[in-house]
């Protein structure tokens, strides 16, 4: 008797555009055109029609301000976990914290910086729907772009190929 392992799904959500101000690289605020941005990229996950049950941030200035304008476009606020690993991460990094994830989320949201969210994407990515790839690829995951990829099994399984790009989007494309 086999068991029905219930589809996932992993929005990868890069920050939007940044001020290069004085600060240090961890305090960068949001520029105008990230401000204006973000709250776009929330309204986009909310057409995906994705639930998600938990959200990975971030400690990074950027990140906060971009979850912050994107979430209240959002029909339901998921959980938030401000993620210091992501601040930085590789994608091996990336991985292991997708890895660690509870079993009873379905639906996870990543926020946080290149390259690694392009990184994940593409290492994920074994299938994509229509021409997805070929356009994430092309745009090089600008800032405020997204990712959608689906996968079943357990979080422990994550690895290279093992899902299907179903959404890309970006702003300004």
């Amino acid at each position: 008797m086999s068991v029905d392992v219930p589809a996932r799904r992993i929005a990868l959500l890069r920050h939007a555009k940044a001020d290069w101000a004085q600060e240090s690289d961890h305090e960068r605020p949001l520029a105008e055109r990230g401000r204006a941005d973000a709250p776009v990229a929330g309204r986009k996950l909310a057409d995906t029609g994705i639930g998600f049950d938990l959200a990975l941030c971030s400690t990074a200035l950027r990140t906060r301000e971009t979850w912050k304008l994107a979430v209240h476009e959002l029909p339901q606020r998921p959980r938030t976990v401000y993620e210091e690993r992501m601040y930085e991460a590789s994608l091996g990094d990336l991985l292991a914290l997708l890895n660690e994830t509870p079993d009873d989320v379905d639906d996870l949201l990543l926020i946080g910086h290149n390259p690694g969210m392009h990184a994940l994407a593409d290492a994920l990515a074994g299938e994509a729907e229509g021409d997805t790839l070929a356009r994430m690829n092309r745009s090089g995951f600008p800032t405020a772009a997204f990712a959608v990829i689906g996968f079943s099994g357990s979080w422990k399984s994550v690895e290279h190929g093992v899902g299907r790009l179903l959404d890309y989007w970006a702003p300004h494309a």
